[in-house]
């Protein structure tokens, strides 16, 4: 089979295709024929080292992906042979919280993840994904979508609250359709007009560009009348988080995610003086995911995919990630 291999070193330049044998099957595990896999900004931290400096290679990176099972070992009762099913991104988390045992078994960080044409995992691991969505859209699910599940559900969104997304990346896209899914209210940031049109198109209430309103934070507050938001989907990391304190009312819950504008300093006496509740969001269980894939087939809910490469394209499609250019998810098709 053919797969993308990080080699000789970290960097886009330090991707290549190589060949490996088909994996042979274990007890419990089953053998994927990948269809589509999504990108996320993780995985370019994986290949450029960023993520963690020190992972053995030579490393399959990518985590997210959908596949049809071609194969199934011994003892593997979950799945038949032709069910199209997703991997978790922590196949190690079935249920329950998240523990340092568990948080190893991500996929393309310490252990291989998804681009290649075959994949092995134990059955335990995957979960059938909503029959309306297509290869493309359904390889969105297992990181960007649950990990925006997750944020709002462990803060215990319900109709009538109001949600602060950033940006327009994966995670971004799904937390502001779930919200209004879920009949709350949405506000919305963007460095580019164009992409602040196209988010009050899927919903949101307000739309504000971050770039030419520095203190977007007391803006927010404005549209909810002093009050502030009920939830902050933060993406940014430090160098958003002390807008997104003055935009969170006192009690509110802010669901850490990313750390897309770098690590740096923040004062975390607001946190105090409001009584915010804050939550790192790694991803989520799988039994979390199958929850999240009973909402989006009952809601017939779409996720948002701007581009879809070719697998021989791999490259092209994590440069097109770099440059942010996009609105929503990057999908590789096999």
């Amino acid at each position: 089979m053919k797969a993308y291999e990080i080699r000789n070193g970290f960097g886009l330049d330090h991707l290549v295709l190589t060949e490996r044998p088909i994996p042979k099957l274990g007890q419990g595990e089953v053998l994927l024929r990948m269809r589509a896999v999504s990108l996320n900004y993780r995985d370019l931290l994986v290949i450029k080292g960023t993520y963690n400096p020190r992972l053995p290679l030579p490393l399959v990176p990518v985590s997210d992906g959908v596949g049809e099972i071609v194969e199934v070992g011994p003892n593997a009762k979950r799945f038949a042979v032709g069910c199209r099913v997703a991997a978790a991104f922590v196949p190690g988390w079935i249920e329950g919280e998240l523990t340092d045992t568990k948080a190893k078994t991500a996929l393309g960080g310490a252990v291989d993840g998804l681009l290649a044409e075959y994949a092995v995992l134990r059955e335990e691991a995957l979960v059938s994904v909503p029959a309306h969505l297509s290869d493309e859209e359904a390889a969105t699910l297992p990181c960007a979508g649950l990990t925006a599940w997750h944020g709002l559900m462990v803060g215990g969104i319900k109709a009538g609250d109001t949600v602060l997304v950033q940006g327009t990346g994966g995670v971004s896209l799904f937390a502001l359709q779930f919200a209004r899914m879920t009949g709350a209210r949405v506000i919305a940031t963007s460095s580019s007009d164009d992409k602040l049109l196209r988010l009050r198109a899927l919903g949101a209430c307000e739309a504000i560009n971050y770039r030419t309103e520095n203190e977007w934070g007391d803006i927010v507050r404005k549209f909810t009348h002093g009050r502030g938001v009920d939830h902050v989907i933060e993406v940014g990391g430090a160098g958003t988080l002390s807008q997104s304190l003055r935009a969170i009312r006192t009690g509110g819950h802010i669901a850490l995610i990313g750390v897309l504008s770098g690590y740096g300093q923040f004062n975390p006496v607001p946190i105090l003086m409001k009584a915010v509740r804050m939550t790192g969001i790694f991803v989520g269980s799988r039994t979390m995911f199958e929850a999240m894939n009973r909402a989006i087939e009952i809601a017939g809910l779409r996720p948002v995919v701007d581009r879809v490469f070719m697998f021989g394209q791999s490259l092209d499609a994590l440069r097109y990630l770099e440059s942010g250019a996009h609105f929503g998810k990057v999908v590789i098709r096999f």
